[in-house]
């Protein structure tokens, strides 16, 4: 038997939904899995759901938590001095990595149970990848915001080398991501499988999802106060962002068979937004330390989860040719300009400064 090519089994993941006609389409990349990568037909004896079932909407919540407590927790790891990559790098690979993954196995998690695979997908990996963080990373290049002592040219090949990189190590690791998972299944015994799990098992799981994030809620307001910032208040606006993005995907991909309108829009929208609280953060006449906690757990929460390059990898190797460099370009300088008018217009009028006014405590 011929081995399976990481870039077939990529793209026949990508298209798994019975609705969809075009086998580069896009559409299905957030949907619950719900037909045979193999035959296009339904899964024999899986259970479907909706996208926008119950089941699939609460495990998006700990997933999401799950997924923004790794980015932030590897920023923090990696964040250190004179290091040689740069934080966001080790983020994105990660979670393209997972999503490879995801992907390469995504007719078992329908045989088994569907929710799982949009969890792991547009919740965690979805919640660990950020597009707007790699926009106004690209973006402080630009204007050097560090001061680091290098000259214009420095600038730009710092935000080019962001961007090129960025762009490389997430297509790298989707496909790796997509590698290791064909190998292990190829090395599985014929008669492995995993039974689905009961309705009992299923309401379960969900009534625990819903409860691990409500206990968000209490982490909040009773660990300590120097937490907010690092963490505490982007689990609070982390779950509102995924669920904007899954709901912009569901409604608006299958729109545009050719561009991913969705993904798309959310990227735009979450740039905007962070662009926008980094305006407010950098204000002159710091606003108060809970200010600046919340306007920092809704950049790291909702625009991190919000906006995704695990998705937006998984698209670039789903279109085909020209299209696919179409929607790279267009979304990174879509991402460039909203962020040129909004922090841009607001950093050279004088009223805020590029490295911020909020001042944290130390933990």
């Amino acid at each position: 038997m011929s081995p399976i090519h990481p870039h077939t089994s990529l793209t026949r993941a990508i298209s798994q939904h019975p609705t969809i006609s075009n086998a580069t389409s896009l559409a299905s990349i957030d949907r619950p899995p719900s037909v045979s990568s193999k035959t296009h037909l339904p899964l024999p004896t899986a259970k479907v759901y909706p996208p926008f079932s119950p089941h699939v909407l609460a495990l998006l919540l700990p997933a999401s938590l799950f997924g923004v407590l790794t980015r932030l927790g590897l920023q923090a790891v990696v964040g250190y001095d004179g290091r040689a990559v740069f934080p966001l790098a080790w983020v994105q690979a990660v979670g393209c990595f997972v999503m490879g993954v995801g992907l390469g196995v995504k007719e078992p998690f329908g045989q088994f149970y569907g929710p799982l695979y949009t969890a792991m997908t547009t919740g965690f990996c979805g919640s660990v990848t950020t597009f707007s963080g790699w926009q106004l990373d690209v973006f402080q290049s630009w204007l050097n915001v560090n001061r680091n002592h290098r000259d214009w040219f420095r600038d730009v090949i710092d935000g080019l080398g962001k961007t090129l990189f960025t762009i490389a190590i997430s297509l790298s690791a989707l496909t790796f991501g997509v590698h290791i998972a064909t190998l292990v299944r190829k090395r599985l015994p014929p008669w492995f499988h995993l039974s689905p799990p009961t309705r009992n098992v299923r309401y379960t799981l969900s009534i625990l999802a819903v409860l691990t994030y409500a206990g968000a809620y209490p982490a909040y307001f009773r660990m300590s106060a120097s937490f907010r910032h690092q963490a505490t208040a982007a689990l609070l606006f982390c779950v509102p962002g995924t669920l904007t993005r899954y709901l912009l995907s569901i409604k608006l991909n299958p729109l545009l068979k050719l561009f991913p309108l969705g993904t798309f829009t959310a990227n735009m929208l979450g740039t905007a937004l962070l662009g926008t609280f980094h305006v407010l953060q950098g204000t002159h006449g710091p606003p108060t330390p809970n200010a600046c906690a919340v306007l920092q757990g809704l950049a790291d929460g909702y625009c991190g989860c919000l906006t995704t390059i695990s998705t937006f990898a998984a698209e670039i190797v789903g279109l085909e040719d020209w299209k696919a460099w179409v929607y790279v370009v267009a979304s990174w300088v879509g991402g460039q300009c909203l962020l040129l008018v909004i922090l841009g217009s607001s950093y050279w009028h004088g009223g805020v400064s590029e490295q911020g006014t909020c001042v944290f405590a130390s933990g």
